[in-house]
């Protein structure tokens, strides 16, 4: 890839998620070596068995502790994120991928896991050639300023929200 930009996907409805493994599974198409760390996230959704499917060029890493940070973070759930941290940091200084997803890297800020300089000094190490995805909610400022595309998914009606609907495995999980 000759020029790589860095895309935001933010905001409080669905598909964030789904709109970074789908560019991810495009990039896989073109023969582009991806890497997706997953912040506060752990366990076996379905789009991590369906990209297995493509672990010649997708790698996934998940750097969660075993549910959402509720409040002030824990020592575990600060020690995973600073590996997934030094993960994307090494992937970025070594340009060994052409796509970076920092999966709900907006919300590793938010609650503290990682601090907003350290995220925008990522986004500032991102060489020429990388393509670099951040995604979940409460993007900050800085972030989104810094950014080449952000987009803001709001929701204008969810049937979870609206009618209850827990998530479906193979939809939303």
């Amino acid at each position: 890839m000759e020029k790589g930009y860095i895309q935001v996907y933010t905001g409080k409805g669905k598909g964030k998620t789904t709109a970074s493994i789908g560019l991810s599974v495009r990039a896989a198409g073109a023969g582009f070596k991806v890497l997706i760390a997953q912040f506060m996230k752990q366990g076996d959704y379905s789009e991590i068995k369906a990209l297995e499917r493509f672990s010649d060029l997708i790698t996934v890493r998940q750097f969660g502790a075993g549910g959402w940070v509720k409040g002030k973070p824990s020592d575990k759930e600060k020690a995973r994120a600073r590996e997934g941290y030094n993960l994307v940091k090494e992937a970025l200084s070594t340009g060994s991928h052409d796509v970076v997803v920092i999966e709900e890297g907006n919300l590793a800020v938010k609650y503290g896991l990682i601090t907003l300089e350290e995220m925008l000094g990522l986004m500032e190490m991102k060489p020429d050639g990388t393509e670099l995805i951040i995604t979940g909610r409460y993007a900050a400022d800085e972030v989104m300023a810094r950014a080449d595309l952000v987009s803001q998914i709001e929701p204008v009606k969810h049937y979870f929200a609206d009618q209850g609907v827990k998530a479906r495995v193979g939809i939303e999980k």
